[in-house]
């Protein structure tokens, strides 16, 4: 197994003892991915906060390998605050990021994140081909 992190989540890895990313073998899987910029500060708007986490699950991907990409992506599993608020944003963001296949969807909506004011991480399963 390899773990990975990427700019701006190596303080978290240091003070919870995570990794962002892990393969194994020719399977890629990333830890949940949040709507957090570099600095760890999470955006407060719903709609831009769900489109951060999708661009963090790609840093994620490509902390790997730059070559790795949605179109790797097979299986994705959601942990939503409030699953009505969100769910369309999720959707209309795997229409731009699948415009070539549908991967598998687990969607779960909790009480609460780890973070405060998080409402969405996302987390996936890649296939890794190279």
């Amino acid at each position: 197994m390899q773990f990975y992190n990427y700019p701006g989540t190596e303080a978290n890895s240091e003070s919870f003892h995570y990794s962002q990313t892990v393969k194994i073998g020719t399977t890629i899987k990333t830890s949940g991915q949040g709507g957090w910029d570099v600095n760890g500060n999470v955006e407060p708007d719903v709609e831009k906060q769900v489109a951060i986490a999708f661009e963090n699950v790609e840093k994620a991907l490509k902390s790997v390998d730059e070559r790795l990409s949605w179109e790797n992506v097979y299986a994705v599993r959601s942990y939503h605050v409030n699953v009505d608020e969100t769910f369309d944003m999720v959707t209309g963001n795997f229409k731009k990021r699948f415009p070539n296949h549908r991967p598998i969807w687990t969607c779960v909506e909790i009480g609460k994140l780890g973070i405060p004011g998080m409402v969405i991480e996302i987390e996936v399963e890649a296939h890794y081909p190279f």
